[in-house]
């Protein structure tokens, strides 16, 4: 029987018999018949978050009731909740944080061949392409001595904010699975995204919004964005990401139908949620008990959801910091929307930025792609550091991979393609060390040479950082417990960390 049809059988029967129903149920049974047939996919909808205890630590025997699985942290925390700035597509490392002047010599010189021993091959390019330099500028900045390419002036006066982790490296040069691999920690479609794990360990520390939300912008380059991007995998569906929506309406449907009161709303969910339980008892599926979350926490979004998002209600002088434009979707307003997150104590928020994937055209592209990222990224890291958010939010930046060293397409219309050997990643507050530059690569930017991070080594880092031993944060699927990093090696980065 589906859940649908078990919600329809149980209101028939009600209908003649309501003695045992909540008192603040009885009154209008045979009006809400057709709200309980259709809320299956009304508020149903809404079943991608966690109703859970505002300070994140509920303790196992609470597991079922409000998603949280830690108890006790493994190790003093430095960090309470992430921001990650994801590039979709791949930002160019050789062009934004890794200046090569041997590359930039032999611009259009065939590959050395020694650099394809242990290459993969090529995303898209065939033959024997040409290295190509950079074209931009670098320099020094602040008392670090931090270098960042012309293209981001405005992340360069927070440069002694940022730790820069030039010796990335990920498994695969394939959109999705690389996309996959940064968030799930294996190239494997149907894992729990990072933001899931942080969820169902942690919990949120705010009632009443997801502890896990996902804002996206940029241009639609053809490379979509899915759903298992943000996905709770074989987790309890209330850890999953909630994408908001651009425009107007980031969440469809939090107003009340005309007609519907607050109270009678609160009417009808303490109707469905007395049937969901009984349900629950006969059939023991966990998944009715996510159900029961979501209405609740869809309830209460209602009245979150709408001062959240109104960024009009910020100063003059806060929106021109980021350059932000209430009403206009953009990255800026979506960096401003996840202060406003974060300090409203949400766990995770994950801005996806498409457009990076610059196969042609890659001057004009990253141009464009850095011109309307750089300014609400120093915006960010300077307004949470005002607020006193910085120290123990952390904000990552990066893409799936980074770009070759070398040209696809020749000429004044040359891209990059997918690079997954050597990329830079960047980590700012939240524990770790302000101002350093970490690992080397080759003098073309080809391979990591020194101190090399792999996604897992990342994945280890971050955890660690939010007090949790990944070898520890783990969930019994099929005889197996499954972790983040999986069941090889990773290693904590504390060299990174304060």
């Amino acid at each position: 029987m589906t859940y649908l049809n078990s919600i329809q059988e149980r209101t028939n029967e009600f209908s003649g018999r309501t003695g045992d129903l909540p008192a603040s149920s009885c009154k209008r049974i045979g009006a809400r018949r057709p709200f309980l047939q259709q809320s299956a996919m009304g508020f149903g909808s809404m079943a991608l978050a966690s109703l859970l205890q505002s300070d994140g630590h509920a303790g196992a025997a609470g597991l079922q009731q409000n998603g949280v699985a830690l108890d006790a942290l493994h190790v003093a925390p430095r960090a309470k909740r992430v921001i990650f700035l994801f590039m979709a597509g791949g930002p160019s490392h050789v062009d934004l944080f890794d200046p090569k002047p041997k590359l930039n010599e032999l611009d259009g010189h065939d590959i050395p061949p020694e650099l394809l021993n242990d290459h993969q091959q090529f995303a898209l390019i065939r033959g024997t392409p040409s290295l190509k330099g950079s074209p931009y500028g670098f320099t020094q900045y602040g008392e670090s001595g931090t270098v960042i390419s012309e293209l981001m002036p405005h992340l360069a006066t927070v440069a002694d904010e940022l730790t820069v982790i030039r010796s990335m490296k990920t498994n695969t040069n394939v959109h999705d699975p690389g996309v996959n691999m940064l968030n799930c920690g294996t190239q494997l479609f149907g894992r729990p995204t990072l933001g899931a794990w942080l969820s169902y360990g942690l919990g949120s520390e705010n009632q009443d919004l997801p502890a896990y939300i996902v804002l996206t912008s940029g241009s639609d380059d053809g490379q979509p964005l899915l759903q298992s991007f943000w996905g709770n995998g074989f987790l309890d569906s209330r850890h999953q990401g909630v994408p908001f929506l651009n425009g107007t309406e980031p969440v469809l449907h939090l107003a009340n139908p005309r007609g519907v009161t607050t109270a009678r709303r609160r009417e009808q969910l303490d109707l469905i949620r007395w049937m969901n339980e009984r349900q629950h008892d006969a059939s023991g599926d966990p998944e009715i008990l996510s159900r029961v979350a979501a209405y609740e926490l869809a309830f209460r979004m209602q009245t979150s959801v709408p001062e959240l998002t109104a960024l009009k209600n910020e100063s003059k002088k806060m929106l021109s910091l980021y350059g932000a434009e209430p009403g206009k979707p953009s990255f800026a307003n979506n960096c401003l929307l996840a202060r406003r997150l974060v300090e409203r104590g949400v766990r995770f928020v994950q801005l996806y930025d498409r457009g990076w994937d610059s196969h042609t055209n890659i001057e004009h592209e990253h141009k464009r792609q850095c011109a309307a990222a750089d300014r609400p990224i120093a915006a960010l890291l300077t307004d949470l550091k005002q607020r006193g958010l910085l120290k123990d939010t952390l904000v990552i930046w990066g893409g799936e991979f980074g770009r070759t060293p070398v040209a696809q397409v020749s000429g004044k219309t040359y891209g990059r393609d997918h690079h997954p050997h050597a990329f830079t990643m960047w980590l700012a507050g939240g524990g770790t060390k302000r101002g350093i530059t970490y690992g080397q690569t080759d003098e073309f930017g080809y391979h990591v040479t020194n101190n090399a991070v792999h996604v897992r080594d990342l994945h280890a880092t971050i955890l660690h950082l939010l007090g949790i031993d990944h070898r520890r944060l783990s969930v019994a699927v099929q005889g197996l417990d499954m972790r983040l990093t999986g069941v090889e090696e990773a290693r904590i980065v504390h060299e990174l960390l304060v």
